[in-house]
């Protein structure tokens, strides 16, 4: 046997018990007898480094990356619209009737349509490309037009085949996911080490995938699971979704089980042994996606401008558990606002461990009856986040006090008016608000500074060392070499980012300023109407409240900021530092979307959605999201659904994607 022949025969083993292990999770040899193959394999390439292949099973670990490159998809990833319960379940049956057969919910008989059942995996969506079955490019999701390029992470995953049986050019969607073992296994480390514990298997699995090291991806145990292919020649993809399903399981992918159904009533049943059964897997599900099997039905029944019509995602009811009250405890948000939150007996809620919960205001506080030690029922609304809905009466235990004063800066705490929650008043002396404003001044929709994390303002705040968002900009090397685990290249990356951040967007500039009211589409609004922050200033509270879209309250609001000698100073020190806030909304001259409202439908080739709104705005046009008597006209992309129907009901003007361009003339 040649050299040539062993390694192959080495890389046919070592993939084939992986598959065993990490696909069908039925290893048929032990550890050692698999890494003796895989050192074995890794000896030979050594020796003959020219006989190295991409897809060799030692070529899965690459090199430390230095960013993840934003790539536009080649077809879009669409989200998916919820039926929770089984009424919206059949509504949504009902619509796909209607659509493939003119089906008349006062006359007809529901039709039987094939429908491809699958468990919903909670993880993250990524798009896999292979080129002639070599495993090419793999993107995150992203905004389901544009994703980031993790290739180098998902190549890692060994649940990934880094080549397919077949020469194949095709697109596998699938979801990233974290098994329940290896998530207990990531945070016993991260307590090791004085880390911060991942909250659930989603969270532990999306912060593993952005991880620059490959090395560190690989270590954590990350899984995948396919749930769609599409073949770039279209003849040699099955006819059904089930179809494509069996063959990407031929073809190495790990699958979940596809139940093909007949009508909506089989569904029911499906989906609520489902939720019985999903409670001894290893792994996070929420629902069960259910789509229509037929692929010719798909394309006729087609999309709305976010989902497809074709399926739907049967969400499973919010998991209700009852536990101990602990405590209660106290938060301070940027905006002064206190919050209760309750601290619990830790208690498994949908597969992650839940100690504490919402209690949304003092009112609720007071409607549930609060008590120290009773029991209270906590639910995951959305399967997100835990809320208290109920509380077992007991009269022998003490009421809650609701506070009077700041459980973080001790000033007595105020009612504003027509308003549940309670505030503290002390704005520049509450460290609870100072880390609140600043960590919103640095968010990626304000003035979007690299690097200044919560731990980073938390050490600025407690040392003293920042009062305002403005004194980030006087902050020296020396300073930063101050905080703990900041060395050198660290503290220069954090100037540097303050430095780059000196030219805001105005609109940015506005939101980041943290005035009561005004958020991100607000700055958008004022930026048009006013070209710089003196303008802004000066406006008084008539012009504010005439502005379409801004009212008497978001008008008292910024009038009262910048009437305000602390805000002021702020502001000056932001300006002396350097920050020169730029507007480039002013209107630019175009009769044709001048004061014309225009909604966009489908996909754009030329541009994305937001980037249409955006150019339309500096012309003077307005983007409202959904279709109304009032809207002018439609810009139609590729995939407009339901808008496109109802603005052809409604008579309105349609645009194709090249009218819109020629009309823009650039």
């Amino acid at each position: 046997m040649d050299i040539q022949e062993k390694i192959n025969n080495l890389r046919k083993e070592i993939n084939y018990h992986s598959r065993l292990y990490y696909v069908e999770d039925n290893p048929q040899i032990e550890d050692y007898q698999y890494d003796a193959l895989f050192r074995e394999l890794q000896a030979l390439e050594a020796e003959y480094p020219l006989l190295i292949t991409p897809d060799s099973p030692t070529q899965r670990v690459g090199g430390v990356s230095e960013e993840f490159v934003q790539v536009p998809h080649k077809n879009r990833l669409y989200s998916l619209d919820n039926s929770n319960g089984d009424l919206e379940l059949r509504e949504w049956y009902e619509r796909v009737a209607k659509d493939l057969f003119n089906y008349d919910k006062k006359t007809d008989k529901l039709p039987s349509i094939a429908l491809a059942c699958e468990l919903k995996i909670d993880g993250l969506a990524v798009a896999l490309t292979y080129k002639k079955g070599m495993f090419y490019q793999g993107l995150t999701r992203g905004d389901g037009v544009v994703g980031e390029d993790v290739t180098a992470n998902l190549r890692t995953i060994r649940a990934i085949p880094l080549s397919l049986p077949e020469p194949v050019d095709i697109e596998v969607r699938g979801e990233v996911y974290m098994p329940y073992n290896k998530f207990e296994k990531l945070n016993e480390n991260q307590r090791e080490l004085g880390a911060p514990l991942f909250k659930n298997p989603r969270n532990a699995a999306a912060g593993t995938l952005r991880q620059l090291d490959p090395k560190i991806v690989e270590g954590r145990g990350l899984s995948f699971f396919a749930y769609f292919g599409l073949y770039e020649d279209k003849s040699q993809s099955p006819k059904t979704h089930s179809g494509i399903m069996q063959k990407l399981h031929e073809y190495g992918f790990k699958t979940n089980k596809v139940t093909v159904l007949h009508g909506v009533d089989d569904v029911y049943k499906y989906c609520a042994d489902a939720d019985v059964s999903r409670k001894n897997l290893n792994y996070a599900t929420d629902g069960v996606v259910v789509k229509v099997d037929e692929l010719a039905f798909q394309e006729e029944l087609g999309f709305t401008s976010r989902v497809p019509k074709w399926a739907t995602a049967y969400k499973f009811p919010p998991e209700e558990v009852w536990t101990r009250l602990i405590g209660v405890e106290e938060s301070v948000g940027r905006t002064g606002a206190v919050t209760p939150v309750a601290l619990l007996e830790p208690v498994d809620i949908s597969g992650s461990t839940v100690s504490r919960a919402s209690l949304y205001n003092f009112d609720e506080i007071k409607r549930l009856d609060i008590r120290i030690g009773q029991e209270v029922l906590v639910k995951k609304a959305a399967e997100i986040i835990p809320k208290v809905i109920q509380a077992k009466p007991d009269e022998t235990l003490p009421q809650y006090k609701i506070p009077t004063v700041c459980p973080d800066c001790g000033a007595d705490l105020v009612e504003l008016e027509n308003e549940v929650a309670l505030y503290c008043p002390n704005r520049f002396g509450c460290p609870s608000q100072i880390k609140g404003r600043i960590e919103y001044f640095v968010s990626k929709y304000c003035m979007d500074i690299d690097g200044f994390g919560e731990s980073i303002i938390s050490q600025l705040v407690e040392r003293d060392m920042v009062h305002t968002f403005a004194d980030l900009y006087y902050l020296t090397f020396e300073d930063f070499l101050e905080l703990d685990l900041i060395k050198e290249k660290s503290a220069n990356n954090l100037l540097n980012a303050l430095e780059n951040s000196k030219k805001p967007k105005f609109g940015k500039f506005i939101n980041a300023l943290g005035i009561r009211h005004v958020g991100r589409e607000m700055g958008d609004i004022l930026s048009k109407i006013y070209k710089n922050l003196d303008e802004l200033k000066a406006a008084t509270y008539e012009e504010l409240s005439n502005i379409e879209g801004v009212g008497d309250i978001v008008a008292k609001s910024i009038f009262d900021y910048f009437r305000d000698d602390a805000n002021i100073c702020a502001l000056n020190k932001l300006l002396e530092a350097g920050i020169h806030p730029q507007n480039d909304n002013e209107i630019k001259e175009n009769e044709f979307f001048k004061g014309k409202s225009f909604v966009i439908t489908g996909t754009l080739s030329t541009f994305s959605r937001e980037k249409a709104q955006e150019i339309l705005k500096s012309y003077g046009a307005k983007t409202p999201s959904a279709i109304s008597k009032n809207t002018d006209y439609l810009i139609a992309g590729v995939g407009g659904g339901s808008k496109l129907e109802k603005a052809q009901n409604l008579g309105i003007k349609i645009l194709t994607e090249q009218e819109f361009l020629d009309n823009l003339g650039e």
